[in-house]
């Protein structure tokens, strides 16, 4: 077959091209391209942001071989049905005609077909099959998400088995980062200085590249606390406040608080991330936005919810829905302005008219939270901004200030025994028909979840202070126009900052004296206020509270905290506070 279709692919086929990169190959795309046929491999990881255009480059990678003889037939392997699906859809194009409905029970496909499209799951039951299929013909391998092959132990020894004889292979990642260590077929791991083995990328496309050459939105997060109160099942009241430093255990119970559809906290939220779509509609009339739940029960409420909020029903997409595909396929192409999903973040809801997303399961890991955020970044032309809205949790609030960090599958690490990382990408894909345990798995009531806006965080950076739903300084942040260049969001975000502290300055001023505080009274809360925010970057950074103590000490001069003057406790407040605001460090 002639190359000629796949060389006129938009850059995000089959999505639009984002601005300025249309009709030539984006400059990674071509990048990464030159050196795959400068080296002509037999393995090949590439490793590029969600939203980047994998797609448009292994279907050119895969084209060029066809046409020269390399290959003859080519198999595409995806993480879910849908997936395989839209890749048949891309792939039929541009002339390479692959059959997604291929059955281990059929054993060959019609004549007609290049390929087939198959999942993980159906080779590893099969591995036999996949081989016989491969060495009968000069075979190229898609491996789309290659990371999910490590799964189990089964799928990955089903998938070396299946695929060792191809004649290439190509793998394609967003988040080669694993939360376990088993080893992914067909990557390549190197020892570090330390020993420590970790994959190796045969070309990488980070998201701060992607970011700067405009092939990806800029993401702002903005973050939610809020008060929470729960009932255990020995009928003890608890209340705590999200957004706060708290015990493991209270923090998750507090999560699962404010992700109980029972609650003030989700709809508050939901209200304010309609209110932050309205105002990209403006800008980007099609735009849409997506709850990502827990679970079926509750995704049916957030789906109530949004009806009463908007008036409008919202499409509710369920993991073990037959017509899932169909739902997802009528979403993209409507402008409905709501979309419900069960955690699918890598079962194909790849909708790029996306824009705004509220992130309401409790799940995670690095790898499920950037799939998460990736399904928000697709940029259709210069501009876009996305917006995804979470609880303000420490772990979530890490991994959002990380957005442009690269990581590696490491293989010699010891994992950790506890802790809310510990839910594994693959949970998160199967059918949930009860909510998540975080915390205590002893039942509890929720009693009262009320929420507050936090902060937003962008590039690294927080910004903003504490307000109410409703409140003007929500409105400046949820107001941001829906077109902006990144580094408008910033200076945006910054003056928006620096209006509330002026506010906030002035209302003090006007506010009548306090009652003046007895010297040691105000050391007190000084100290008090010090190690509450101690405690929080502790939570963001993992650095422990003695170091970073002695690091304000070195920063701000004094001595320890026990001895230290009012003042000096009062430098070091602003420092650590001038830290949250800039990028992590």
């Amino acid at each position: 077959m002639s190359s000629f279709a796949a060389s006129h692919l938009s850059p995000s086929y089959p999505d639009r091209a984002a601005w300025g990169t249309a009709p030539k190959l984006r400059a990674w795309q071509q990048e990464a391209l030159d050196l795959y046929f400068r080296r002509e491999p037999r393995d090949f990881l590439t490793v590029a942001t969600p939203g980047a255009g994998k797609t448009t480059y292994a279907l050119r990678i895969a084209s060029e071989l066809i046409s020269r003889g390399i290959v003859r037939a080519v198999t595409i392997v995806c993480p879910t049905e849908h997936l395989k699906r839209q890749w048949a859809d891309a792939a039929g194009r541009v002339g390479i005609a692959i059959d997604p409905e291929f059955k281990n029970s059929q054993g060959a496909t019609s004549r007609d077909y290049v390929g087939v499209a198959v999942t993980y799951a159906q080779v590893s039951m099969h591995p036999a099959l996949h081989r016989a299929r491969t060495e009968a013909r000069k075979t190229l391998v898609i491996f789309d998400e290659i990371h999910h092959a490590g799964d189990a132990k089964s799928w990955g020894d089903g998938v070396r088995e299946a695929f060792e004889p191809a004649a290439r292979r190509l793998a394609l990642t967003g988040t080669p980062f694993r939360s376990d260590t088993n080893p992914i077929p067909f990557v390549t791991y190197a020892e570090d200085g330390e020993g420590v083995r970790r994959s190796v990328s045969d070309y990488s496309y980070g998201y701060g590249p992607a970011l700067a050459d405009g092939v990806v939105r800029p993401v702002i997060f903005l973050a939610y606390a809020g008060e929470m109160r729960w009932r255990t099942r020995a009928g003890d009241e608890i209340t705590a406040t999200l957004g706060t430093p708290l015990t493991k255990d209270q923090m998750g119970q507090a999560w699962r608080a404010a992700l109980d559809p029972k609650g003030d906290w989700i709809r508050q939220v939901l209200r304010a991330a309609d209110k932050r779509l309205t105002e990209v509609r403006r800008h980007v009339p099609d735009a849409g936005a997506m709850v990502i739940a827990t679970d079926h029960e509750t995704a049916r409420s957030y789906a109530r919810h949004l009806r009463a909020i908007t008036g409008e029903g919202a499409t509710v997409v369920l993991s073990d829905d037959p017509g899932a595909s169909d739902k997802i396929k009528q979403f993209s192409a409507s402008e409905e302005r709501w979309l419900v999903a069960v955690r699918m973040v890598s079962e194909g809801v790849d909708i790029p008219r996306l824009a705004v997303g509220v992130y309401a399961t409790s799940v995670s890991t690095p790898l499920f939270f950037a799939q998460a955020v990736g399904r928000f970044v697709r940029a259709r032309r210069r501009g876009e901004t996305a917006s995804v809205f979470l609880p303000s949790v420490p772990t979530l609030m890490g991994l959002a200030g990380e957005m442009e960090a690269e990581r590696d599958h490491v293989l010699d690490r010891k994992l950790p025994e506890e802790g809310l990382d510990d839910f594994l990408v693959e949970d998160a894909q199967q059918k949930k028909d009860n909510p998540d345990v975080l915390g205590d798995e002893l039942p509890f009531e929720t009693v009262e979840a009320s929420a507050t806006f936090d902060r937003v965080l962008f590039d690294g950076g927080e910004f903003g202070t504490s307000a109410e739903p409703g409140s003007p300084e929500e409105e400046d942040f949820l107001g941001l126009p829906g077109l902006l260049e990144p580094d408008q969001v910033a200076v945006l975000l910054r003056k928006h900052q620096a209006d509330q502290q002026a506010a906030r300055r002035r209302k003090v001023a006007d506010a009548p004296a306090p009652v003046a505080l007895a010297p040691h009274e105000e050391i007190a809360a000084l100290r008090k206020e010090l190690n509450g925010l101690v405690g929080a970057w502790n939570h963001r950074t993992g650095q422990p509270h003695g170091v970073i103590h002695a690091e304000l000490r070195r920063a701000c001069g004094g001595p320890a905290i026990a001895q230290a003057s009012a003042d000096q406790i009062r430098a070091r407040i602003e420092t650590i506070r001038k830290w949250a605001t800039q990028r992590s460090r």
